[in-house]
């Protein structure tokens, strides 16, 4: 492609309202404009990743026994409603109504689509396994859409679905898809972590998302320093943590006045207290009940894992007026000793045995000192509550958790029969009995790939595409496009190239050197080969790699040996 043909307006600011670099760079680069919050037009350089990624995702999925389909955007409600998440969804679905009334929605997912499908033509145990995938736009109506493509409203994913006969053959195909991610991304030249992951709106079992290491990260991650565990910080398992105890024997408990001191750190720094010593108590709504939840004053609370200890819908802390209720004063006072009435006192593992702690005394501006668990209170039950943090013991060895950022860029899910049941995807077995089907299934973002990659692989300058996912394997710049010697030789050059079966951009524009540079440094592809006319009277281009390495001399004839060995 020559540079004056293509489509890439560069820009030389930074758009307002990037917050991420992949965001930054993919506009001024001439990837990607906004149409919309959330939603953003591909041009022709990001289209073209988009492409190379897709090619990627496609053959280890054929590789790994899947088969493509292509299923419909939008989707009929009463197959959302077959599966009870037409109303439970939430605003995130973007709902429509066609002519005559009917309800409809844009997929951001695809399960009661393809178990539809798979319902109506598959009824033998002969035909099983299956998995069908499809690389297909989606559309979740994001409350707060950011970061570029990293968290639009609109996106490109692959979704796969796995039909088996019972649990035993699913698990083999779930991690069949697992051992087919960690082929993709590792092709994709990224540095990523397969972590353990809740399972989230999609339900099931057994979950585990696929995470690229970046600063800029949205997801919380911790891994173990001894061996090869991984979560996401609101799924990694805790053991119960250390007591920690302020006093060497129980004392009598101590009424302190503690004023307009609210927070575990304010109290911390009046009382001169480690914030270890507290038991900050919550007032939490749980499906409309209030609970009490207790948790040691330096963690924080997992709501997903009190979710599942509940096994409830909805969580969220109660309002000011029903922490008033249950207390009989104003937030930032609650504690355990003597609250009122509460569906149950539910505590973190680490607040069992701790003594010598320091509560909210339920009246205002006030604390307890020397607070007792099992003496002062009593728990109705105790649990692996709160959220992993660096330092906390692995749950599989006993080694150290480590803290990172991660993007997910994958994500794949033991969903069992939960659809399946639901909408009565069934087979018949060798004895002719008819049994639901055991799924699975597995998301990659393809577009989110592409702003991974940058957040992984960039510089002052610009992008650092890594070798597959590039819009060109080698960019071409002649620098004085005002001589024939130089004009033909990159002419030369260019078609050797793309006979090699390389793909080739020339910058064939009247611009300045400078620009030329600063513009394919922007554009990162790996390979640049810059002509001049006193290279070209030695007999030599000057070629650079786009991250490191210094400019290499390389003869006019070794050229395409020199690309093709670089690029291999």
């Amino acid at each position: 492609m020559r540079m004056t043909r293509l489509h890439a307006p560069t820009l030389k600011e930074d758009p307002k309202d990037a917050e991420v670099t992949s965001h930054r760079l993919l506009v001024r680069g001439g990837f990607i404009r906004k149409l919309a919050a959330g939603i953003y037009d591909y041009l022709p350089l990001g289209h073209r990743v988009l492409r190379k990624i897709q090619e990627i995702v496609r053959e280890e999925m054929d590789r790994a026994g899947g088969q493509e389909v292509f299923l419909p955007a939008v989707q009929p409600a009463e197959l959302w409603e077959e599966s009870g998440r037409w109303g439970k969804y939430g605003p995130e679905l973007l709902r429509m109504t066609d002519r005559k009334g009917a309800d409809f929605c844009f997929g951001p997912t695809h399960e009661e689509v393809i178990v539809d499908l798979v319902r109506r033509d598959v009824r033998s145990w002969r035909a099983l396994p299956l998995n069908l995938y499809q690389i297909q736009t989606k559309f979740r109506d994001e409350i707060r859409p950011r970061a570029g493509l990293m968290r639009g409203r609109e996106f490109m994913m692959k979704d796969a679905y796995s039909f088996d006969v019972d649990d035993a053959a699913a698990n083999e195909s779930y991690d069949q898809m697992y051992e087919a991610y960690q082929r993709i991304f590792t092709r994709c030249g990224l540095d990523f972590r397969p972590v353990e992951a809740d399972t989230g709106a999609i339900g099931g079992s057994r979950s585990h998302e696929f995470q690229v290491l970046a600063d800029s990260g949205e997801d919380a991650i911790v891994s173990c320093d001894t061996c090869d565990y991984a979560a996401n910080t609101e799924q990694a398992e805790l053991t119960q943590a250390a007591v920690t105890e302020t006093a060497a024997d129980s004392a009598p408990r101590e009424l302190v006045s503690t004023p307009n001191q609210r927070t575990i750190d304010e109290v911390s720094a009046y009382l001169k207290r480690p914030a270890s010593s507290f038991i900050k108590t919550l007032i939490v709504d749980v499906d409309g009940a209030l609970h009490a939840v207790l948790l040691r004053g330096d963690h924080e609370l997992n709501e997903i894992k009190l979710g599942k200890l509940l096994d409830a819908d909805h969580i969220g802390m109660a309002s000011e007026e029903a922490v008033k209720s249950v207390t009989g004063a104003p937030i930032g006072f609650a504690g355990p000793v003597g609250i009122g009435d509460v569906e149950s006192i539910i505590a973190d593992n680490a607040v069992r045995g701790l003594r010598g702690g320091v509560t909210g005394a339920n009246a205002a501006d006030a604390h307890l000192l020397n607070v007792d668990e099992g003496r002062d209170f009593e728990v109705s039950q105790f649990a692996d509550l709160r959220l992993a943090r660096e330092g906390d013991a692995c749950p599989r060895c006993g080694g150290r958790l480590r803290e990172h950022r991660g993007i997910e860029v994958g994500h794949v899910f033991f969903l069992g029969t939960k659809y399946s049941d639901a909408m009565r995807c069934n087979y018949l077995d060798e004895n002719a009995v008819e049994r639901p089907m055991v799924m699975g299934c597995y998301g990659i973002g393809v577009s989110r790939i592409m702003a991974a990659a940058i957040e992984q692989n960039h510089d002052e300058n610009g992008i650092v595409w890594p070798k597959p996912l590039a819009p060109y394997d080698v960019t071409i710049l002649p620098l004085q496009m005002n001589k024939d010697d130089v004009v033909e030789a990159a002419d030369s050059i260019y078609e050797e190239l793309r006979s090699a079966g390389l793909s080739v951009l020339l910058d064939d524009r009247k611009e300045r050197a400078g620009s030329k540079f600063k513009d394919a440094e922007l554009i990162g592809i790996p390979l640049r080969i810059a002509i001049g006319g006193r290279g070209l009277a030695e007999g030599v281009v000057e070629v650079k790699p786009r991250q490191g390495g210094d400019v290499e001399k390389v003869p006019l004839a070794d050229i395409v040996s020199y690309v093709t060995e670089f690029l291999a």
